[in-house]
């Protein structure tokens, strides 16, 4: 499977990853604010239609490796925050919330064989922009590969040094 981000539809983003355990432990990681925040962000989530969702993003821990933001992302130094509401809740195979800017974030779960769980994430109505496509897809490149280390009980790359790299692929990739 490969693990780049595409985009399927103006404004949509699309991921896949197979991950290691059941659905049940991959479902605590979307939605339990301590396991969540090991990978994404932290915060709290009202896992049902209408339930607010706060994530309170910290870059810097979500690796050992301590790493400076590149300069045009210095301003997330100190952390971010964002907020939304849950758009759809089906425990534990769907959930689907709007992200801050007013776009929507999905996580398809579903059982594959070997003890395999496949999420989908797909990121809607997203700004038709090059740049927003492209740190979009990056960000989720980079969040999802630490989902997938801390999954796999290995120690994740630096946020910062990966998402860098992602973005000249991204960039690349979309300029096509």
């Amino acid at each position: 499977m490969n693990n780049q981000g595409e985009i399927i539809a103006p404004g949509t983003l699309r991921f896949k990853r197979l991950l290691p355990g059941s659905i049940e432990k991959v479902w605590s990681y979307l939605t339990d604010s301590e396991k969540r925040g090991k990978w994404l962000a932290k915060g709290s989530m009202e896992l049902y239609v209408g339930g607010k969702v706060e994530l309170h993003f910290f870059h810097a821990d979500l690796s050992p490796h301590k790493e400076t933001p590149p300069a045009k992302y210095k301003c997330y130094e100190t952390g971010d925050s964002i907020s939304g509401e849950v758009i759809a809740c089906f425990p534990p195979r769907l959930l689907s919330f709007t992200w801050g800017d007013h776009s929507e974030v999905t996580f398809e779960l579903s059982e594959q064989e070997n003890n395999l769980i496949l999420l989908i994430l797909t990121h809607r109505k997203i700004e038709d922009k090059i740049d927003t496509r492209i740190s979009i897809a990056s960000g989720w490149h980079t969040h999802l590969g630490i989902l997938d280390a801390h999954l796999n009980d290995r120690i994740p790359d630096g946020f910062w040094e990966v998402h860098n790299k992602m973005e000249k692929e991204y960039g690349t990739l979309f300029s096509k």
